[in-house]
């Protein structure tokens, strides 16, 4: 990945609606260099998605820690979650905690409503949930 796929991602990350030609023009390359960059970034899973992420004003959001039974394998219960619906993103990660979720909703019921799934997925012991008020 060079300087010039970094700047495609950035450009992705602030506006996943973007063309190929505005980013063309915004980083110094045609549109069609642009369409075989980004293809070639998702075939190679350095993009995994292009999504849509609901702002807090017109929604609700959370971020919620979870420790895991060390009997369960960790990737496991990640897939599981995964497949729930408003799981927005998953990180493993080291610590207290095992796999921490954003989830996303309408509203703060739907959030919840996720949250409630998630506790009864087998392996969690614990979860610690954090409602996001702003994001910048």
């Amino acid at each position: 990945m060079d300087e010039k796929d970094k700047q495609i991602i950035k450009t992705l990350k602030d506006d996943a609606r973007a063309g190929y030609t505005d980013i063309g023009n915004k980083i110094g390359l045609s549109e069609g260099a642009v369409r075989k960059r980004i293809k070639t970034l998702t075939d190679e899973g350095i993009i995994k998605k292009f999504t849509v992420k609901v702002g807090t004003v017109e929604g609700a959001q959370a971020i919620t820690l979870l420790a895991t039974n060390p009997a369960y394998p960790t990737q496991e219960v990640s897939k599981i979650i995964q497949a729930l619906p408003n799981v927005e993103t998953i990180y493993e990660v080291t610590g207290e905690y095992d796999i921490i979720v954003v989830i996303t909703g309408m509203n703060v019921t739907e959030v919840n409503e996720c949250i409630e799934k998630i506790r009864r997925v087998e392996g969690i012991m614990k979860t610690n949930t954090m409602i996001v008020l702003r994001n910048w």
